[in-house]
């Protein structure tokens, strides 16, 4: 069988895939990971550990001499993403009611689930697409976008009452995996070829563990509209990103649109937000269905939309194959 070849002729398949298995596993199976448990239930909901694995090796990849590609790179994508959520906050305070339209077609709509789906990258996603669609570089640009992680930057943009705060130790913990990685591949160019190795391999791991998270059923739960968001935040949020990697990220737009979907840990900011200011309690449940749907919606359309925008723009990792591989091929008329 060629299960590997099928998986590649899918964008993103190699992600997306599992993730759609792991969707449907917790959907008509949830309870799955606590009956078996052991190492079943760790590959079910580990994906923390297989992340923090992941960001190790993707860190070990990476040249000291492309420090300030990936800085670069990475600060763009973070900038644009908060600096588009913030405008679109903006916006929506003067269009809609504070307590979020409560009939018609946009019933359940807020700035709460607007900035919640906006303002946040699903940095694993993203990091895996570029795996497979980008540079090493580009993959590595996902290490700030644990600022935009918990609920900080949507307190901030929606201008609450200052009841969040960043623990410094937190991003540290965020950051720390890939610092190693990074430290130990720079001073040993064997470990780093060794360890880069793996970053490959643990994607389907992360997208079905990621998968595990999701709940099929909030579609149903949310209808029309919730899909309608996942596809703004694609649009709203991917063409400034697209623009800002081509003129200041240096790259081709491929990273941009990469970092158009909206992170899982998003479906839990409008809760924590309520529970520090009960201003949101009312329009919380509805954002939370909206954003988990826009987690759905934007981890299906963007793997496809980054793939068939990278084969249009040249995806740099084909051609590094096709040079490798060539090279292969004049090898044997050298000697």
């Amino acid at each position: 069988m060629k299960i590997k070849q099928t998986l590649d002729k899918i964008p993103g398949g190699i992600m997306l895939i599992p993730l759609l298995l792991g969707a449907t596993l917790n959907t008509f199976a949830p309870g799955t990971a606590e009956y078996y448990g052991g190492f079943t239930k760790g590959i079910i909901t580990g994906t923390v550990p297989i992340l923090a694995v992941w960001f190790f090796c993707i860190g070990a990849s990476i040249n000291l001499r492309a420090t300030g590609t990936v800085l670069r790179k990475s600060g763009v994508l973070v900038i644009t993403k908060i600096a588009v959520a913030w405008l679109v906050a903006l916006l929506a305070a003067q269009l809609i009611p504070e307590h979020g339209i409560e009939a018609g077609l946009l019933a359940g709509l807020s700035t709460l689930a607007l900035v919640s789906a906006m303002d946040m990258t699903n940095g694993g996603l993203y990091a895996s697409l570029m795996n497979q669609y980008g540079t090493k570089e580009e993959s590595g640009a996902f290490v700030l976008m644990s600022l935009e992680s918990g609920p900080l930057m949507t307190m901030v943009i929606l201008g609450s009452a200052g009841l969040a705060s960043f623990e410094p130790h937190h991003f540290i913990g965020a950051v720390l995996p890939f610092l190693i990685g990074f430290t130990l591949g720079n001073l040993d160019h064997d470990l780093r070829s060794f360890f880069s190795k793996a970053t490959p391999v643990l994607i389907p791991f992360f997208g079905f563990a990621l998968g595990n998270t999701i709940n099929l059923s909030v579609i149903v739960d949310t209808g029309l509209l919730g899909i309608l968001l996942g596809v703004a935040v694609i649009v709203i949020t991917g063409i400034p990103l697209i623009i800002a990697d081509r003129v200041i990220g240096g790259g081709n737009g491929t990273a941009g649109l990469a970092a158009s979907s909206t992170a899982g840990a998003a479906v839990a900011n409008p809760v924590i937000i309520a529970q520090m200011n009960p201003a949101f309690a009312k329009i919380a449940p509805a954002a939370t269905a909206l954003v988990a749907t826009c987690v759905i919606v934007t981890s299906i359309l963007v793997p496809i939309l980054t793939a068939l925008y990278a084969k249009r723009m040249g995806n740099p990792m084909s051609a590094l194959h096709g040079a490798t591989a060539g090279k292969e091929k004049m090898a044997p008329e050298m000697h």
